[in-house]
């Protein structure tokens, strides 16, 4: 069955997010962008916002010439809305694989051979997306290159043209109203997931060892993957304490409850405050700093059975260099 005002091959809005990835990067018709993404889409990434197709394109083309044989295999897409009124809306859960073997934003070719997660929450309707919060494992990518996070946040600066001049990172000041106001959708599976961050970043942390299966499979900003609460633990109060006092929000909630699979949630959050405590970015700075975060998660008979989270660990870093020095 096809999605109204949408191309009738695609059956559904997984079969439409899938087809147009695979379009756009596998296919390389990234002149498809013209009509597969709004005139005026704001893509908002932690790294910088990019407003229109023309940016988009111009983007794409750049990463392609640095990393010829990328490949965005989606794992899943977490969805909700409807077409007659205008709120579809999908989570986007993607493998990215590529070999660094041209120079370009990420500096000389390394010839390293990557292998990472990127999350994309996109606004669809009249077969086109117009909004796009986009986080990439940047964390892992540069790890996965010889390199840490921190020191490549202040080659980025100096490349980019030093403070005054380098591409700012996503914060409230410089993001762009969205087009797309929806929240999502009331289900008792997105409910629970947050409900349960919530209580998690209120330091209310035996959540996890009550929600959390024991053999829970979980896979973090860095390219880390960890085990059941302990793992789960260790992450989440990591983040907190880094960032104490920050103010935690939920800007986005989907949950999914389909016979036949898991139920499945994902989130779009934001802990934006002062780094003023020691945890997993290290020595407190006083930077204010901004995070933009997406987590999907899958529920089984025991709890939380797998949990994707990502956040750019080089966006933080590059808001604390830029403020501190």
């Amino acid at each position: 069955m096809a999605i109204p005002g949408f191309d009738p091959r695609w059956k559904d809005v997984p079969d439409y997010i899938h087809g147009i990835t695979e379009d756009i990067w596998e296919e390389r018709n990234i002149h498809g962008l013209e009509h597969y993404y709004a005139d005026d889409i704001i893509v908002r990434s932690p790294a910088s916002v990019v407003q229109g197709n023309k940016g988009v394109i111009a983007a794409t083309l750049a990463t392609l010439a640095e990393w010829p044989d990328r490949e965005l295999p989606g794992e899943d897409v977490i969805w909700c809305g409807n077409a007659e009124d205008g709120t579809l809306f999908s989570s986007h859960r993607l493998i990215c694989t590529a070999t660094h073997t041209h120079p370009g934003a990420y500096g000389a070719p390394t010839g390293a051979k990557l292998r990472y997660r990127i999350l994309a929450d996109c606004a669809i309707r009249d077969n086109q997306v117009y909004d796009e919060w986009l986080v990439r494992d940047q964390g892992a990518v540069v790890r996965q290159m010889g390199l840490d996070p921190l020191a490549f946040a202040r080659d980025q600066i100096a490349r980019e043209g030093g403070k005054e001049n380098c591409v700012q990172p996503l914060t409230p000041t410089n993001d762009k109203p969205p087009h797309y106001r929806g929240f999502g959708n009331t289900t008792e599976t997105g409910s629970h997931y947050a409900d349960m961050t919530r209580r998690i970043m209120g330091a209310e942390v035996s959540v996890i060892n009550k929600h959390y299966d024991r053999a829970a499979q979980l896979e973090y900003p860095g390219g880390v993957s960890s085990i059941g609460p302990k793992g789960a633990g260790e992450f989440w109060i990591g983040l907190r304490a880094s960032f104490p006092n920050a103010e935690f929000k939920i800007d986005h909630m989907v949950g999914n409850e389909e016979e036949g699979r898991p139920n499945r949630a994902a989130l779009r959050w934001s802990l934006h405050g002062k780094h003023e405590g020691w945890g997993t970015f290290g020595t407190p700075s006083q930077a204010d700093v901004y995070i933009l975060g997406i987590s999907h998660a899958e529920f089984g008979p025991r709890g939380l059975h797998r949990e994707y989270v990502l956040f750019d660990e080089v966006a933080i870093w590059k808001q604390i260099v830029l403020q501190k020095g």
